[in-house]
């Protein structure tokens, strides 16, 4: 560069320049200042609803054309703040992190380490998959709340989650942006009318058909006896909401469920209208639960449910329904050292003096202990076996109630990395204290001699 005739050049051996989000940053696809055009029409729909017996003399003094121009107004106002926040967010990638700043005005910044991401998630809403865009959800150990690229064209979504998990995973800054997804290896997926038939079954006996009763029959007795519009709609939208989302909606969710291997980790694709991508990673499951509904037994299907570190897999499913061979085969690739068939014969009773604490559901009760995890039964209409590796145990104790050290009997509770516990009801006191015991030596053990946690090592 040439300045008052004297000639600077730039100095080799210089440290190069920090990326910064004002200058390297990246914007979001131009759609998204979109998705919160509909924020003040819900405003209006609910003040609206909340004063449904004037709806009509309010029509009738601001007339037609006043009504539609306040719409308009109200869709401009969330176009125009939509906007405004889209041209304040940007984000960047460095060697080390993703930085995500956000916020119009209250200005966020977060800095998201990629060895210490859990999940990337790309999710694809109906209305977004219209228009050809994605949201990337990125969950990370120690942050209670999972940040989210809302919205990213499809393409640009699918190539940054491979990034990251290239960057994640140690793989040169230089060739991490052209390493391209992992190829992956479909392994299973679930018929429609398995789980049509499944999903309607455990309806049955989870009662979603006597909410649904109420939920119907409840509001109209209410308006009929005068309570008016807005609290039979008040009482009817909770409960219907419940049978919806405890029936067709997981029929819409849980849609179209394949599970594909690959080296960063088990995909699973599902939904109807909304189809989401999430990765169960290698050595972040800290947990895994088999569910086993009362009418599925004669069918031998179970549900496979994963405690995942972090917030990772929202639905927190491996699959929704699955024969028990093919559940055990699934299990065995997220967690290679378990053999099903061998941990649910270390099963065993609780004592039968326990009938004096819990006379009818201690039957579902039951305790066992593998080389590779501890598991604990509970439920008698609806079976949870909850097995913990012993790599991811955190915490291992023993309670008792007053009844219970009058039986002489105790609770095993087995805390994991996802915050839950597995608990192993009233076992005999003495056994208690023993395995709680073993336990701590077998997660020492455990965690000594544990697979890496990184991804794209397996």
């Amino acid at each position: 560069m040439n300045t008052n005739g004297v000639t600077m050049t730039a100095d080799p051996t210089a440290p190069p320049t920090e990326p910064s989000l004002e200058r390297d940053g990246k914007r979001l696809h131009p759609v998204t200042p979109w998705r919160r055009a509909w924020a003040p029409l819900a405003g209006l729909f609910a003040v609206g609803l909340n004063n449904a017996e004037n709806i009509r003399s309010w029509t009738t003094s601001l007339g037609l054309g006043w009504l539609a121009a306040l719409l308009v107004a109200l869709m401009l106002c969330g176009a125009g703040y939509g906007f405004l926040s889209w041209r304040v967010t940007r984000y960047l990638v460095t060697d080390t992190e993703l930085r995500i700043r956000t916020g119009l005005l209250f200005r966020r910044t977060a800095h998201l380490r990629l060895d210490r991401i859990q999940s990337i998630d790309v999710t694809r809403p109906l209305l977004a998959r219209a228009v050809g865009v994605a949201k990337l959800k990125m969950d990370v150990v120690g942050s209670g709340d999972s940040d989210e690229l809302a919205y990213l064209g499809e393409s640009e979504a699918t190539a940054l989650r491979a990034e990251l998990l290239a960057r994640a995973a140690g793989i040169d800054p230089l060739a991490a942006p052209s390493a391209g997804e992992a190829p992956a290896r479909r392994v299973a997926a679930v018929p429609t009318p398995v789980l049509a038939k499944a999903l309607a079954l455990e309806s049955l006996s989870g009662g979603w058909a006597l909410l649904l009763v109420a939920g119907i029959a409840l509001p109209v007795t209410l308006y009929v006896l005068g309570a008016g519009l807005f609290v039979a709609l008040t009482v009817a939208l909770p409960m219907l909401a419940g049978v919806w989302g405890g029936t067709l909606g997981r029929f819409l969710t849980q849609y179209g469920w394949t599970v594909s291997e690959s080296p960063d980790g088990l995909r699973l694709d599902h939904g109807l209208l909304q189809r989401d991508h999430a990765t169960v990673p290698p050595g972040r499951v800290q947990s895994v639960r088999i569910v086993e509904p009362l009418l599925w037994r004669r069918q031998g299907w179970v549900r496979v449910e994963l405690s995942v570190a972090g917030e990772g897999n929202e639905s927190g499913l491996l699959v929704p329904v699955a024969g028990r061979a093919q559940a055990g085969e699934l299990i065995g690739r997220i967690l290679p050292e378990v053999d099903i068939d061998k941990t649910m014969a270390s099963i065993t009773a609780v004592p039968r003096r326990s009938r004096w604490a819990v006379p009818v559901w201690r039957h579902g009760y039951g305790h066992g202990v593998t080389d590779a995890v501890f598991v604990a039964r509970a439920g008698r209409l609806s079976r949870r076996y909850t097995l913990v590796p012993h790599a991811k145990v955190q915490s291992v104790r023993m309670t008792q109630g007053p009844w219970e050290q009058r039986l002489g009997l105790a609770d095993i509770h087995v805390d994991h990395g996802a915050n839950g516990t597995a608990t192993a009801r009233l076992r005999d006191a003495a056994e208690a204290a023993r395995e709680v015991a073993a336990q701590a030596d077998r997660s020492r053990l455990g965690r000594r001699n544990a697979a890496p946690e990184r991804w794209l090592t397996r």
